[in-house]
């Protein structure tokens, strides 16, 4: 099994302002349906959503535009995360092989 308690002491230690979002910004366009609103000539309505995936399935939270910016900001800073976690575990395949490649080599001598 997998230590994960180090997950949970990175959370823990995150303000509301360094939280991390996984998943899509994405604008949903669609039509009221009143006869009489502008959607109904063509503009339609529009709401900023946050689109993820949890247990298989994709979820949605529809955000006011005054969210936007600060999940914007939250995925962003889980793509870096989520890269620097990606070259932490490069670096280990890499030192592992080595290690191992070292090991076979002094064996044979």
């Amino acid at each position: 099994m997998i230590d994960t308690d180090w997950i949970g002491v990175l959370m823990s230690h995150r303000s509301p302002e360094q939280s991390l979002l996984a998943g899509t910004l994405t604008t949903f366009r669609r039509r009221c349906g009143k006869p009489s609103c502008r959607c109904a000539a063509g503009d339609p309505h529009e709401t900023p959503a946050l689109r993820y995936t949890e247990g298989g399935r994709t979820k949605l939270i529809t955000l006011a535009a005054a969210d936007v910016g600060e999940v914007a900001a939250a995925l962003a800073r889980y793509q870096q995360a989520r890269a620097a976690l990606d070259a932490a575990a490069a670096e280990g395949v890499a030192t592992l092989q080595s290690r191992l490649a070292a090991r076979r080599a002094g064996s044979r001598a």
